[in-house]
């Protein structure tokens, strides 16, 4: 579902992305982890089309989204880490606009709509403006947002900053449910605890370099995940 090849993003001489190159097939989900600087966001920017890069392509679904961005896009949901939505709208106008823009019919995203908007306990709160929200509602409802089209590929950077517990738990459960329907999911978060209980594969990005990759038990082997994380990112003397 997700090929990176060779991925380099340079900011003057500085390389943020240094020849990166990970697969993530469908069913899976991957979890990218780094320090903060490591070049995690960066990464995610590439491959959801806001930022382009010096060399190397990345592939969703087939396609590339050097040459075919908007067939990628078409595959993929993004969730950033700071949710910044039309606060002048309401909380459904905004996710009827996410659904037009997806061409989804009234019956379909109505039907997905309320099973999220309950999931997430803000089906009362749609009808005011996002304006009102706090920040955890806000997350919340870019978290439906990105579930309306069905995604073949979730991408979400930090994605339980800013949401109770019983919000992450319902989210895991959806990215859980995602996968055994054939999606894929790519996500970075700092909670080393989540990403070695939810994940299949794993990737540690230092310095722009995927350090190491693979499942999670060939990464972390007898040890706990945050262990060899900081093992891997501390500094050589």
């Amino acid at each position: 579902m997700l090929k990176i090849e060779n991925l380099t993003k340079k900011y003057g001489d500085k390389s943020a992305i240094d020849n990166l190159n990970l697969e993530v097939q469908d069913g899976e989900i991957f979890g990218f982890i780094g320090h903060n600087g490591a070049g995690k966001t960066t990464t995610i920017k590439c491959m959801v089309g806001i930022l382009e890069f010096d060399n190397g392509n990345i592939y969703i679904n087939g396609n590339s989204i050097k040459d075919e961005p908007l067939k990628c896009k078409k595959d993929i949901a993004y969730i950033p880490d700071n949710p910044d939505i039309y606060e002048n709208l309401t909380g459904i106008s905004y996710l009827n606009f996410v659904a037009d823009i997806f061409e989804i019919d009234k019956k379909t995203r109505e039907e997905r709509i309320n099973k999220y908007a309950e999931a997430f306990e803000i089906k009362n709160e749609l009808q005011d403006l996002i304006s009102s929200y706090s920040h955890g509602m806000k997350q919340k409802l870019v978290i439906i947002s990105a579930l309306i089209h069905t995604p073949k590929l979730l991408i979400l950077d930090e994605p339980f900053v800013g949401l109770d517990p019983k919000a992450s738990f319902t989210l895991k459960e959806i990215m859980k449910e995602m996968t055994k329907e054939g999606a894929a999911i790519f996500f970075s978060s700092h909670v080393l605890e989540v990403v070695e209980k939810l994940c299949d594969k794993i990737g540690i990005i230092k310095e722009g370099k995927l350090i190491t990759y693979g499942t999670v038990e060939e990464v972390k082997g007898n040890e706990s995940l945050e262990e060899v994380f900081l093992e891997l990112i501390k500094d050589e003397k």
